[in-house]
């Protein structure tokens, strides 16, 4: 995808304002699939979460959300109350259960002070069980369920869907007779850093050689890939030599701009590679 098309794409997200623009933009940009489309809303979703997330969690204002929500549930008008507040101070749901649970807790188990961040991650993993006053056990659960962006189920999908796309991966070079390491692999040969498929024998992918493979489940724009660069690409090509990564969601086109230094960018498992068999096969 051109840099320009991305533009335009989240131009469009922020004209609209939620995800329910996303089947309106894919009618206008035919070529994107909708799966992108959500990688794309994600991503720039979480951006701006990061951005405001100080506004969010000042101690007053912290502390006016969970006097908001007491005040709603005493009102015992049946409706969702912390579903209502995420979405007039315009914040994921999960991020606001988490904020009144934290005060929640601070108030009633901690004596005002801030409960341990392990405490808060276990109750909102399992609110119903692990949250004892039930009725903000049941406005954290309705928050996690209905937040499409950020919270425990989406963590979950997300891990499912990166470990299905790594299956993939692997049933493609299995395919294809290409022997490799695996991550669990590498680890036990003391390898702290490593890519999701590390290849036994290279193998020429458009004219270079690669050496190991990495999967993303997800769309390769600017600031994820500029991230994934410093925290693991060149660290694998430090240890492994030159790679790949397969960006499945598809990734801007500007940013595949480090062939010549060892790291292509791809949106799928390319088809016309080159192994060393087929070489010697060649008469």
């Amino acid at each position: 995808m051109k840099l320009e098309i991305y533009h335009q794409i989240l131009a469009m997200m922020h004209t609209y304002g939620s995800r329910d623009c996303l089947k309106t933009i894919a009618l206008q940009f035919p070529g994107v699939t909708y799966n992108t489309l959500v990688s794309i809303y994600s991503q720039d979703y979480q951006k701006k979460t990061r951005k405001n997330h100080h506004k969010h969690h000042k101690p007053d204002v912290m502390e006016n959300y969970y006097e908001r929500y007491l005040a709603g549930v005493a009102q015992d008008s049946g409706e969702p109350v912390l579903l209502r507040i995420a979405e007039e101070v315009d914040l994921s749901h999960s991020l606001l259960a988490r904020i009144v649970l934290e005060r929640h807790l601070s108030h009633t188990s901690f004596e005002g002070q801030n409960p341990p961040r392990g405490v808060v991650s276990q109750m909102m993993k399992d609110p119903l069980s692990l949250v004892q006053d039930k009725t903000l056990a049941n406005e954290v659960h309705q928050c996690i369920l209905n937040d499409p962006n950020y919270g425990p189920l989406m963590d979950n999908i997300k891990r499912s869907v990166g470990y299905e796309y790594e299956l993939i991966l692997r049933e493609r070079l299995q395919n294809r007779g290409i022997p490799f390491l695996g991550e669990d692999d590498l680890r036990s040969r003391g390898y702290d850093k490593t890519p999701d498929c590390k290849l036994e024998i290279p193998i020429a992918v458009d004219g270079l050689v690669v050496n190991w493979i990495e999967s993303k489940a997800s769309f390769g724009d600017e600031y994820s890939h500029q991230t994934y660069l410093k925290d693991q690409f060149w660290s694998y090509w430090n240890r492994f030599g030159p790679g790949m990564v397969i960006y499945w969601f598809g990734f801007i086109d500007e940013l595949d701009c480090n062939r010549e230094r060892g790291i292509i960018l791809k949106d799928d498992f390319p088809a016309d590679i080159i192994t060393l068999e087929s070489l010697l096969e060649t008469p």
